[in-house]
């Protein structure tokens, strides 16, 4: 399995690679995990500095893909390769510089995005690149402005409480919809703000937990009230759950 994987990857590249405009093909790093994980796909990052193929021309040069759709836009391609499925993202140069070399005004967007596609162009595995861009724009993310990620901190804090204040009124109306809603949003942004307070660009949705634990910078009393809200205890009722974020956002707001 893990050279049938490996020989799709290199044709992709191939292929992609012999486009114009391409200039870096990069593989997260989710996909160097076992190809038998129930989350495994090969996702690609490809940056550009121009046009892309039509879809036409992409499923074309895909070979023989299966389920083959693209996003609207063209900025993502999904599909199926000898059975391992692809995920394909295309990326504008000129929006990426524009972001990193000055990130205080891109602080809007990447509030709303997250951090998640800078963990990406950081950590992902190269295979390929028409220059050194990718180490240059690697360079800037080693040097993120400390008034970015106050910025962000401040911002995805401020969603932490929000949702804290939702989760309240969800409990009090009694709306089960709303409560699970409520309880996403601010589990997400608990850990988004954590990764602000310790300089690091938030990793994919399923290495949060793992990664989280890991960090160097963490309240004392945080990790005790994260793991029992993240346990799927049916004895867990939504008041207490409601009393497990209220500490979380003390200790995560009064972290220095």
């Amino acid at each position: 399995m893990k050279y049938k994987v490996e020989t799709v990857c290199a044709f992709l590249t191939d292929a992609v690679s012999a486009w114009k405009n391409v200039e870096c093909i990069a593989i997260d790093q989710r996909s160097d995990v076992h190809a038998d994980d129930p989350y495994f796909a090969l996702v690609i990052d490809v940056y550009h500095r121009g046009a892309i193929p039509h879809a036409d021309r992409r499923r074309k040069a895909f070979g023989d893909p299966g389920a083959f759709e693209t996003a609207t836009g063209r900025s993502k391609d999904r599909f199926f390769l000898s059975s391992i499925p692809v995920r394909i993202e295309y990326k504008s140069v000129r929006r990426m510089d524009a972001m990193l070399d000055h990130p205080m005004d891109h602080i809007k967007l990447l509030k709303n995005s997250g951090t998640y596609p800078l963990y990406r162009l950081m950590t992902s595995r190269i295979l390929f690149g028409s220059s050194g861009w990718i180490l240059h724009v690697r360079e800037k993310l080693g040097s993120f402005p400390e008034g970015a990620w106050e910025a962000l901190r401040y911002s995805f804090s401020s969603k932490m409480e929000h949702y804290l204040e939702d989760m309240g009124a969800a409990l009090v109306s009694g709306d089960p919809y709303f409560r699970l809603v409520s309880e996403a949003g601010f589990i997400h942004y608990t850990a988004a703000t954590l990764f602000m307070a310790n300089r690091r660009f938030e990793p994919s949705h399923r290495e949060i937990d793992a990664v989280l634990r890991a960090l160097p910078k963490l309240p004392d009393d945080f990790l005790g009230p994260w793991e029992t809200f993240l346990r799927d205890d049916t004895d867990s009722t939504p008041s207490r759950r409601r009393e497990l974020a209220e500490l979380m956002a003390r200790s995560v707001l009064s972290l220095g």
